[in-house]
Order: C-alpha cells, then sequence, then structure tokens
C-alpha cells in the first residue's frame, strides 16, 4: 500500500516525539532523586518553625550550638521519627537531623549533640559528625549517615521541613 511521503514523516513524528516525552520523563524522575538521600529511618512528617528572635534569641548567630524537639512546641509541629536536632553548624549554617540512629532504627534511640561538633548515639556509641551538616558516621557500628532535613530561614523564623 502507497502513503504519501508527509504520513510516513507524521507517523514517524509522533514516534520520536513519544520517545522524547519518554526520555524527558526517565530523566526528570531520575534527577529528582538526585538531591534526596536514601535513609534506612522511615518517612515521617517534619514541620517546625523556630522564632530566633523571641522564643529561642540565644541559637542565632552563634556557632557550635543545638536544640532537641523530642516533642513538639505547638500542637501543629511535627518531629520526624525520632525527634528532630537542629544545629548551629561552624560555619554559622543550620541543620537540622532526625535523632533516630540509623544503626537502631528505632524512634526511641536517640543521638544527642555533644561540645564539639558531634551526635553520640545513646545506644550503640555510634558518632556523627555534625558541625558542618553532614551527618556522616565517625566512630561506632553504624555506616549510614544520620537522615536530614531541609531548612530555610525567613526573617526571623527558622523552617524545617522534609
Amino acid at each position: 500500500m502507497f502513503r504519501p511521503f508527509h504520513m510516513k514523516n507524521a507517523s514517524r513524528m509522533k514516534l520520536i516525539s513519544k520517545f522524547q516525552l519518554f526520555l524527558l520523563c526517565v530523566t526528570l524522575s531520575f534527577g529528582s532523586c538526585s538531591d534526596h538521600v536514601q535513609s534506612s529511618i522511615p518517612d515521617f512528617p517534619v514541620s517546625l518553625q523556630l522564632n530566633l528572635t523571641s522564643t529561642y534569641p540565644t541559637f542565632r548567630n552563634s556557632y557550635n550550638k543545638s536544640l532537641t524537639f523530642i516533642k513538639g512546641v505547638s500542637v501543629t509541629d511535627r518531629v520526624g521519627f525520632g525527634g528532630i536536632l537542629v544545629y548551629s553548624g561552624f560555619d554559622g549554617t543550620y541543620y537540622a537531623f532526625d535523632m533516630a540512629c540509623p544503626y537502631e532504627i528505632k524512634s526511641t534511640v536517640r543521638v544527642y549533640p555533644n561540645d564539639i561538633g558531634q551526635a553520640v548515639c545513646e545506644k550503640c556509641g555510634s558518632v556523627f559528625d555534625i558541625g558542618y551538616g553532614i551527618g556522616n558516621p565517625s566512630a561506632g557500628p553504624a555506616k549510614e549517615a544520620l537522615k536530614r532535613y531541609k531548612i530555610s530561614l525567613s526573617g526571623d523564623i527558622l523552617y524545617i521541613l522534609h
């Protein structure tokens, strides 16, 4: 059967367009995962707002200081799986981690900050470097970094989200 030349091109263009759409979808799905680091810690809601002027004035512009939240301050707060550790790093940047140890993977087994930019698991003794916001293990049985949460600062309010 004879098809006009333009019909062949139209079919070919539809096929190419579908293939390009498929490639775009695959690229976007892989690209969106590149910023997300897999964690053994289950995903739980995280939503916390800290007023650095009225409620936490000593935390603002300080280095090597931390705040921990096992329960929310208000009824709308969500503090992840094991609680939230908010840390003002050596570089003056704020960081947030889930307090659950990635080796123990229990909401009741937590890491707590020390005075030298580390968080230490109360059960297994794993030590995590948090001073520059990475959360990588530096000692103990843990091989996985602490689960990190996104932080944004708008005026005097520090937002922690997941």
